[in-house]
C-alpha cells in the first residue's frame, strides 16, 4: 500500500482517530496477525469463530503500527469505524483514487475467472509492475486487500470480482472501477442463489455498466447472453471467442497428449501461435479473453502470444497434472466445480488417458438448487460416455452421479460410491495401476483435493 497517516486513513475510512495523526502506515494491510510486517496496519474483523480484536496485542508485538477496528482495545494508535469489512472497501477505493496511472483489469464469468486472471496478471507483468490476487480473492473482503497491494509503482492491476447475488458486481465495481472489463460466460454455476441464467446474466453485466467511455469492455462471442452485455456499456466492445465474428478468436486448435491447448491467435492487427502451458481445450476461451483484455490495455501481439505461451499455473488445485514414479497420472482439479467446468475436466482426462484406463473421482457440485439432482446425473452419463473405467462417486449429495452413469447402458465400467475422503482414497487407489489416469474434481466444500494428496503421497511411500 502507498504510505498513509493514520489522520488519512481515518477520513477515509470514515472513522473515529485514535492516537497520533501522524501515525504513518508504511506496510501492508492485513487480517492475519501472523502476517504483519512492519508497519502494517492490522484490520481486526469480527467473524463467526475468530474476533480479529483478541489479536491486536499480538498484530501490535508484530510490527503492526496502527489498527482498524470496531472497538478500542488498548491505548495504541486506531481508527474506530462501524463495520471494518466496508471500512477496507472505502480504504481500498480511496488508495485506487491516489494512484492515477493504474488500469484495473477486472473479470468475472460463471466459470474460468480464476485461470483467466491468472494469464492477465502473469502476461501484464512483462509490462510493468502488476498486483493480481493468489486463488480467488473475488469478494468483498479480498477484492480490497488486493487493491491494498498496489502501489506506486503499480501498472496493472487484475481482479476477479464473484457474486453471490444482484448488486455484488457492483459493489466490488465502486470499490475498484475497471478501465477493462471482462465477462467470460454466463452458466449454471450459483443457479440455485440466482434463480436463473437470465438472473446470473443480469449479475455479471454489472461489470461492463461500469466501465466507463474511453474504457474497454470484453465479452464472450460465443455465449449469447454475454454478447447481449454490448447494449449495457458505452465502453469500446471487443469480443472474444471460436466464433469468425470475434475481434480476438483462435483459429487451428490442437491439443498435444497431455491436453494442452495449440492454436494461432488472429487478431485485427495479426496473428500469432501459442501453446499453452496449462491443460485442456476449456483453457482456450479463457486465453482468448486474457488476450483480448491484454490488448485493450495496449500491449502488443508479440507480447501476449509470447506471455500466453509461457503462462503456468499459479493458483492450486485447478488441472494440477503430476505422473508419479510408477507411471500413474494424477489430475487435481479439485479446487472447484460447476457442471460447465466437471464435463470439460472429463473430456481433458478422456483425451489424456487414450490407450490407458481413466478413473473419475467426482463429488458435489454445489449452489445448484433445484437443478442438482438432474445436473450430477448428467455428469455421471456424461463421466460413462466419455469411456472411464472407473467412477467413484463421493458423498450423498453427488449420488445422482451414480444413477446417471448406470444410465448408460454401453458403459463397461464399474461406479462405487462412497460416503467421504477416506473412503475414496481407499476406493480408487486400490484400483489404480500404471499407466492409469485419474481425475480429482468437486466443489470446493467436499474437500477432494485430499484425495489428490493422498494419491500422491501412496507414490512417496
Amino acid at each position: 500500500m502507498i504510505p498513509l497517516p493514520l489522520s488519512t486513513i481515518a477520513e477515509i475510512t470514515g472513522g473515529a482517530l485514535h492516537g497520533p495523526p501522524d501515525v504513518m502506515v508504511s506496510g501492508p494491510v492485513v487480517i492475519d496477525s501472523r502476517a504483519v510486517e512492519p508497519g502494517a496496519l492490522f484490520a481486526a474483523l469480527k467473524g463467526d469463530r475468530v474476533d480479529g480484536h483478541d489479536f491486536v496485542s499480538a498484530a501490535r508485538a508484530a510490527g503492526a503500527v496502527a489498527v482498524l477496528a470496531q472497538r478500542t482495545v488498548d491505548d495504541g494508535p486506531a481508527v474506530v469505524v462501524a463495520d471494518v469489512k466496508e471500512a477496507l472497501g472505502r480504504l481500498a477505493r480511496g488508495v485506487l483514487e491516489r494512484l492515477p496511472d493504474v488500469t484495473v483489469v477486472a473479470v468475472t464469468g460463471s466459470a474460468g475467472k480464476t485461470s483467466t486472471k491468472d494469464f492477465i496478471g502473469q502476461v501484464a507483468g512483462r509490462a510493468g509492475p502488476t498486483v493480481f490476487p493468489p486463488g480467488s480473492f473475488n469478494n468483498e473482503l479480498g477484492l480490497p486487500l488486493t487493491v491494498l497491494r498496489a502501489d506506486a509503482s503499480t501498472r496493472h492491476l487484475v481482479l476477479e470480482m464473484g457474486a453471490r447475488g444482484i448488486g455484488h458486481i457492483a459493489y466490488l465495481t465502486g470499490i475498484a472501477r475497471p478501465g477493462v472489463g471482462v465477462v467470460l460466460n454466463v452458466g449454471t454455476a450459483h443457479v440455485g442463489e440466482f434463480g436463473s441464467r437470465e438472473n446470473i446474466a443480469r449479475a455479471k453485466g454489472e461489470m461492463v455498466e461500469a466501465v466507463p467511455p474511453g474504457g474497454a469492455a470484453v465479452l464472450n462471442a460465443d455465449d449469447d447472453l454475454v454478447a447481449a452485455m454490448a447494449s449495457r456499456t458505452e465502453a469500446e466492445v471487443v469480443t472474444f471467442g471460436r466464433s469468425p465474428d470475434a475481434t480476438v478468436r483462435a483459429e487451428g486448435e490442437s491439443l498435444d497428449d497431455l491436453g494442452r491447448a495449440r492454436f494461432t491467435l488472429v487478431t485485427p492487427e495479426g496473428s500469432a501461435p501459442v501453446a499453452l502451458r496449462l491443460h485442456g481445450a476449456h483453457a482456450v476461451p479463457n486465453a482468448l479473453a486474457a488476450a483480448a483484455a491484454l490488448r485493450a490495455t495496449g500491449m502488443a501481439l508479440s507480447d501476449i502470444a509470447t506471455g500466453l505461451s509461457e503462462a503456468g499455473p499459479v493458483s492450486r488445485w485447478r488441472m494440477e497434472v503430476t505422473e508419479r514414479a510408477d507411471g500413474v497420472t494424477v489430475v487435481n482439479d479439485a479446487y472447484n466445480a460447476n457442471p460447465d467446468s466437471m464435463r470439460a475436466a472429463l473430456d481433458v482426462l478422456a483425451h489424456m488417458a487414450r490407450g490407458r484406463r481413466a478413473y473419475a473421482v467426482l463429488g458435489e457440485m454445489g449452489e445448484l438448487g433445484a437443478l442438482s439432482t438432474a445436473e450430477h446425473a448428467k455428469i455421471g452419463e456424461h463421466a460413462a460416455r466419455s469411456g472411464v473405467a472407473g467412477l467413484v462417486v463421493v458423498g450423498a449429495n453427488a449420488a445422482a452421479m451414480a444413477d446417471g452413469a448406470r444410465r448408460v447402458r454401453s458403459w463397461t465400467g464399474e461406479c462405487v460410491q462412497v460416503d467421504d475422503v477416506g473412503a475414496a482414497v481407499t476406493a480408487v487407489g486400490g484400483r489404480l495401476a500404471p499407466p492409469d489416469v485419474v481425475l480429482v474434481k468437486a466443489s470446493r466444500i467436499a474437500g477432494l483435493e485430499r484425495v489428490a494428496e493422498a494419491l500422491l503421497l501412496e507414490d512417496a511411500r
